[in-house]
């Protein structure tokens, strides 16, 4: 599979650095978002989970907006701090076009699409966003084919390829539903906007007398 390179006077520009400054600012924003309703739950007390989503319980829709903003617990909530980070940052940088239309798509339809088949529970964790964010920056960077978003692609797998049993129904007080939703979003979104934020490639003086020689296809 051949990879493109990105060309350096777009990826290595002024305002390429300013779009990741502003993708970190906006992902670590979120995170504290997501920090200060775990001390309103603290607070306020444990009713404030039944603000979750209740899967087919038509009061339970409130939960599309707020399940991903309540954590059961501390380490829930820690758990999921990290790669919300990392995953926001990715999309914001690498997809700034796409990821408009692909994050509210992620936040809301993980617990939209859980909503019609989860167990009869009260669902929360940003995981369904998590695992759609992560699962578009993964597929998204293979089907690009350039050499920066491959990359990411790779250190996505590395730290957060071990996720994918969370999609599955081994823990009983785990959302697998919210994973499995925020997955199969993340994946249907990546080859939708497949074309979407392909960065200018770098071709070099060689490339084009590769094109020349006979046998090329060019004529």
């Amino acid at each position: 599979m051949r990879l493109d390179m990105p060309d350096p006077d777009y990826s290595a520009s002024g305002r390429a650095r300013s779009n990741f400054r502003l993708a970190v600012k906006l992902s670590l924003g979120f995170v504290g978002l997501v920090w200060l309703m775990f001390g309103l739950q603290q607070l306020i007390g444990p009713q404030m989970t039944a603000l979750g989503l209740r899967p087919r319980d038509p009061a339970g829709l409130l939960g599309l907006v707020t399940t991903p903003l309540l954590h059961g617990s501390f380490s829930h909530l820690l758990s999921n701090s990290l790669p919300l980070f990392v995953g926001g940052v990715a999309m914001l940088f690498l997809y700034p076009n796409s990821s408009l239309r692909v994050l509210p798509a992620l936040y809301l339809g993980s617990a939209a699409l859980a909503w019609t088949f989860a167990r009869p529970s009260i669902h929360i964790g940003a995981s369904g966003l998590v695992y759609g964010m992560l699962t578009y920056v993964f597929v998204a960077g293979i089907l690009r084919r350039d050499l920066r978003s491959v990359g990411v692609s790779l250190m996505v797998w590395f730290f957060y390829g071990s996720m994918v049993w969370g999609v599955f129904p081994l823990a009983p007080r785990m959302s697998w539903e919210l994973h499995a939703s925020g997955l199969v979003l993340g994946l249907v979104l990546a080859f939708v906007y497949r074309r979407w934020d392909r960065p200018p490639i770098k071709r070099y003086d060689w490339e084009d007398e590769d094109d020349d020689w006979p046998g090329s296809g060019l004529h």
